[in-house]
């Protein structure tokens, strides 16, 4: 019995090992170029390893994206937990996206997986595409739900209006911000979330004015 617990211990840290290295070499080379014998020589575990608990180089794709999605909206959930600070719009989305910012970097193995796959015909090819799909779809509601939130002291119906109108503009900054930093570590990604939050306020500020939106 004490054996089998052995086995079993040893067998999901053999696991955990791969997902690490493997959601760090995908992030830096991309799927396609993340052999499993690069993943072996990483790791320092035979390719038979990899096939045990993945069976396939997709299957091991799709546990690294599962796995990284799972992580990344636990870290959002808690980053955002208690509710945002202040009593203004743009106090409320500044809260929202600076704590967003810590997340992304603290994740950024997994975006730029995700961004990779996005821009590349590789999660087709993996047959992860649907996974991909249904990441972007949570992390656009996330998104509506930051902005709706933010502008919560306008009324349900009025948040509910701007955050329609602007949670596909929020995930389009946040994906550009993260790859400008990604590109050149020195731009600060929390000056540049402070900026993306600015730009929403003052556009949902202006549907707020407009007649069948007045707050």
């Amino acid at each position: 019995m004490t054996s089998q617990r052995t086995t079993n211990r040893r067998g999901r840290r053999s696991r955990e090992e791969i997902l690490e290295i493997a959601s760090r070499v995908m992030a830096e080379r991309g799927y396609a170029a993340t052999s499993l014998s690069v993943l072996s020589q990483e790791s320092g575990l035979p390719k038979s390893a990899i096939y045990h608990h993945f069976h396939s180089k997709s299957g091991l794709l799709t546990a690294v994206m599962s796995r990284g999605a799972y992580d990344f909206f636990e870290a959002m959930r808690s980053a955002h937990a208690g509710g945002p600070e202040g009593a203004t719009p743009g106090e409320r989305m500044r809260w929202f996206l600076v704590r967003t910012a810590e997340v992304f970097l603290a994740r950024s193995d997994f975006l730029r997986l995700h961004l990779i796959l996005v821009m590349s015909a590789e999660a087709a090819e993996a047959e992860v595409d649907a996974m991909i799909e249904q990441v972007r779809r949570d992390g656009r509601a996330y998104m509506h739900h930051m902005i709706a939130t933010a502008f919560a002291p306008r009324g349900d119906d009025v948040a509910r209006r701007v955050a329609d109108g602007l949670d596909y503009f929020g995930i389009a900054g946040f994906d550009g911000a993260f790859v400008a930093q990604q590109a050149d570590p020195r731009r600060d990604l929390t000056a540049q979330m402070e900026l993306l939050a600015e730009a929403i306020v003052a556009l949902g500020e202006a549907r707020c004015a407009e007649p069948d939106g007045t707050a």
